[in-house]
């Protein structure tokens, strides 16, 4: 009996020990489970679980096994780190799925049970590669032509262990097997600098095979590839005129055999139901001339034509590293509205990007047409001008076979209206559905205050997110433009990383960047580069706030997610640029070339101004200075981080050289700018450019400058990132909420209170206080760049903040929040590489109520909002407190105190 008791004993006590730390979330490279891994060292992280408070690893083991045999043990690491850690054993091989498992001790005395999962490699060397590009030769597949077919018949007479699709396309892909399409991702292989940097795609199809006969079915669109994007119709071609298909499936026997079926001179062509699809443009469809089960092994394709083989190289070719484009919300018509013209109109209630998918029945010859807007004019008509050359239709014509469904395979809209036309009779608003298409990120945060406005603003900046993360940071997703700037990335880089897990999305178009970075080490103003010389453009380069971006992202990432490998890869293009700079500098001095300057600042002339305010100019190359200042501080701390002890010297002369340039060129002796503009002080703030015993007066002309404007901002793109964060970091919170809750023009709220906005707008009135609408040559409703603010709400009001160098990517946390704004409450949390950190906060009865959540493995000061810190208790006890900021371990905290 005594015996069975101590067994007892020891079985419950080694459950509990096991229980205390779990963990959770395996990913590799940033994904979770994944099967297309071509980094030959990938990194492995978790994140640990405990209902303990302070609790941190102190150990861990990583095993990885491929079938039975072990490739590679770390053993028992005595290590903190629980995010990227290297693979380091035996060469991986291609097209292998491996099995790993971690397990930690914590500081707790606890063991964690093995945590289990998988991934899986493609090819690890471009010799893997057995197929050839093929096209269709067909005279219709051109940039405006026939959307082509291809198709392929192989057999299956053994047991399949395993069936792996590895496919990238001159173009888009959707790619059929038997009957059924594979994957559920959309305009793959995505967009990149296609002639320097392409992506291919893997896809498990070992469930799609069937024995005996099977088949492949492929469209192959035009895609990004070779449409106008330039919005000059003429100038197509823009990569390449031919659209071509690389597909190799790697088909594993439970025999120990393998086959391969790749794109050859086997495969047939035909024309497609497709009759032409742009991005830009639209798709056209006829349902008549769609050749049912063409993906089918019965199909007879006695009548198609053979493919043409094309010597398209293949060693640039990489697995993809980013998440892919999906479909997400689905959004029904909250309104069918007609138009003083009759027109037919479906309102969504939502600007998104996407397109809308079609039910409908009618006869053969029924065409039906969706133009999709942003908005309807003060009459109720659609708008369409600021759409420029871009036409966003899809056009649909019915074969009379029932109950028929449409969507467009190859193009994207920007829209919240669609004008409807060639529906007969009274149309069911059930048979559209609006799809929202965006690259699959992950929601990371949340944010929510007591102030609807405030709330609705946050869900603006995240909708523009979404419409503008279609696998590159876009400016737009509506007009004839949708490119890659670099300025708007730049500016929102860090809200993006807030809202959703961005990593993986700028690590991917990084690699375009340092790609069409020139041999001089200038970036262009849209990555991927489309205004190149052979497409008859001779564009400036490397305008300030703009090609900064290939340093300022870089960091960004590393301080959100202490990705130090990203930076590392980035370096020798971040050095690059800012050599150009030094260049192009005239004794430190940037005062040479195109800027963009403070993009889209208040102009007086912008809108019927009533309230006596002047146009807020300022000066292009004071902005450019204060950007290279900004330039060679992160470059300090980015190869401090890297351990580049000379670059660091190097560069830390060159900015007392640069600051000293900024106040010989644009500042008097007394500290006033030449500039006398928000944007002006806020940058020279921002970036400590000015020398220290000036700044206290450079606030003060700052907050008199929002003042003379009635608490209006007039800052651009380039200066609205740092306006509140200035304000805040110097004393001045007051006016950074007033600033937040303005809600007249020019102001965050005023599309939102004004014109029910549920986007961010490319301008402060992009549709004016009249009704009216600005200049349609430069008019986008979906435009991420002002939504940086978004960055200051979470840091400021709900206080989620990270430190830098060894505490990047909050494994040391700060959390300060900043009451005001008449605020009842503000909630907001993260979804950290270490766990879920959040801050909820309300004032009730002069209380201040604070809930926080700490991540296991991570440290948190929290400053708390409060000069009696006499009253602050930590559940039920008196915390005791000896200033105003005190370091917790992870776990859930009650706090609360007298204001």
């Amino acid at each position: 009996m005594k015996k069975n008791i101590l067994i007892l004993v020891f079985i419950c006590f080694t459950t509990m020990t096991f229980a205390q730390v779990e963990l959770r979330s395996l990913t590799v490279e940033n994904l979770s489970e994944p099967i297309g891994i071509e980094t030959k060292v990938p990194r492995f992280s978790w994140k640990l679980t405990s209902k303990k408070r302070d609790v941190k690893q102190t150990a861990y083991e990583i095993q990885v096994k491929e079938g039975n045999k072990v490739v590679w043990s770390s053993e028992k690491v005595t290590s903190e780190k629980s995010i990227f850690n290297k693979y380091q054993g035996v060469s991986l091989e291609s097209n292998t799925k491996y099995a790993w498992q971690i397990r930690v001790w914590d500081n707790k005395g606890n063991t964690s049970k093995w945590a289990k999962s998988t991934f899986e490699t493609a090819f690890m060397s471009s010799n893997d590669w057995k197929a050839s590009w093929i096209s269709s030769g067909l005279k219709s597949d051109t940039v405006n032509g026939n959307v082509p077919m291809y198709r392929k018949t192989f057999s299956v007479d053994k047991k399949v262990v395993s069936a792996k699709i590895f496919v990238t396309s001159r173009g888009l892909y959707e790619i059929q097997i038997n009957g059924k399409r594979m994957g559920d991702s959309y305009l793959n292989p995505g967009w990149t600098s296609y002639s320097k940097h392409l992506q291919y795609q893997t896809y498990d199809v070992s469930n799609l095979l069937g024995k005996g006969k099977n088949a492949i079915g492929a469209l192959v669109g035009s895609g990004w590839y070779r449409t106008h994007l330039t919005g000059e119709p003429k100038k197509t071609n823009i990569f390449g005129k031919q659209t071509a298909l690389l597909f190799q499936m790697v088909i594993k026997y439970a025999d120990g055999t393998q086959e391969i079926v790749v794109s050859d001179a086997s495969w047939k062509t035909s024309n497609s139901h497709i009759l032409y699809s742009e991005i830009y443009n639209g798709e056209i469809q006829d349902a008549r001339l769609e050749q049912k089960g063409y993906s089918t092994a019965s199909f007879n394709d006695d009548k198609w034509t053979s493919v043409v083989l094309k010597d398209f190289p293949i060693h640039y070719i990489t697995s993809a590293i980013n998440e892919p484009v999906k479909k997400h919300e689905i959004l029904k018509p909250i309104k069918v509205l007609t138009s003083p013209k009759g027109e037919t109109i479906l309102d969504f209630g939502q600007n998104l990007a996407g397109w809308v998918v079609v039910k409908i029945q009618g006869t053969s010859d029924d065409k039906i047409k969706l133009s999709h807007v942003e908005m309807l004019d003060k009459s109720g008509v659609p708008y369409f001008e600021n759409l420029r050359t871009a036409k966003a239709q899809a056009t649909y014509i019915l074969s009379g076979n029932g109950i028929e469904t449409f969507e467009p395979h190859f193009t994207t809209f920007g829209f919240r209206y669609v004008k409807v036309e060639g529906v007969t009779g009274k149309i069911d608003p059930d048979n559209f559905t609006a799809v929202a298409l965006y690259s699959d990120i992950k929601k990371t945060g949340s944010f929510e205050t007591s102030n609807p406005d405030i709330n609705q603003l946050q869900s603006n900046i995240q909708w523009s997110q979404k419409g503008n993360f279609l696998d590159i940071p876009t400016d737009c997703p509506q007009r004839d433009e949708r490119l890659g700037w670099t300025g708007d990335a730049e500016v929102f880089s860090r809200t993006a990383a807030y809202n959703f897990n961005v990593n993986q999305f700028f690590s991917k178009w990084l690699i375009d960047v340092a790609a069409d970075q020139g041999k001089d080490g200038s970036v262009p103003f849209v990555i991927p580069n489309i205004f190149l010389p052979e497409v008859g453009f001779s564009l400036p380069e490397s305008a300030a706030g703009w090609a900064d971006a290939s340093l300022i992202i870089p960091y960004n990432m590393y301080v959100t997610y202490g990705d130090k490998e990203l930076v590392e890869r980035q370096y020798p293009s971040m050095k690059a640029y800012l050599n150009h700079i030094r260049q192009i500098a005239k004794n430190d001095l940037w005062n040479t070339g195109w800027q963009f300057g403070d993009w889209l600042s208040y102009r007086v002339d912008d809108s019927n101004d009533e309230i006596g305010m002047k146009s807020a100019i300022t000066d292009n190359y004071l902005v450019a200075q204060c950007f290279y200042v900004y330039s060679v501080q992160i470059m300090i701390k980015t190869a401090t981080l890297l351990g580049k002890t000379e670059d660091v010297k190097e560069y830390q002369a060159l900015l007392e050289r640069v600051k000293k340039q900024f106040e010989n060129e644009f500042m008097t002796p007394s500290g006033r700018l030449i500039s006398e503009t928000q944007t002006a002080y806020i940058l020279a703030l921002q970036f400590d450019v000015l020398p220290e015993n000036l700044r206290p007066q450079a606030v003060e002309r700052l907050v008199k400058n929002i003042e003379s404007y009635n608490f209006h901002l007039t800052t651009g793109f380039l200066g609205t990132p740092f306006l509140n964060p200035v304000l805040t970091r110097f004393g001045r919170n007051d006016v950074s909420y007033k600033l937040l809750l303005q809600d007249t023009y020019p102001s965050w709220l005023y599309p939102i209170k004004g014109h029910g906005a549920t986007t961010i707008w490319e301008r402060w009135d992009s549709k004016k206080p009249d009704g009216s609408f600005q200049d349609p040559s430069m008019t986008s409703f979906n435009h991420y760049a002002y939504g940086a603010v978004g960055d200051w709400m979470y840091r400021t009001i709900v206080g989620i903040d990270t430190e830098e160098a060894d505490g990047a990517g909050y494994k040391e946390i700060t959390i300060k929040p900043q009451i005001g704004g008449d605020l009842a409450y503000a909630k907001g949390s993260l979804e950290t590489n270490y766990g879920l950190l959040s801050s909820v906060w309300k004032i009730e009865n002069g209380k201040f109520i604070f809930d926080v959540e700490i991540p296991v493995n991570t440290t948190a000061t929290i400053e708390f909002p409060t000069e009696k810190i006499e009253t602050i208790t930590e559940g039920k006890m008196n915390l005791n407190a000896k200033s105003k900021s005190a370091r917790f371990g992870s776990g859930k905290y009650h706090f609360e105190m007298q204001l």
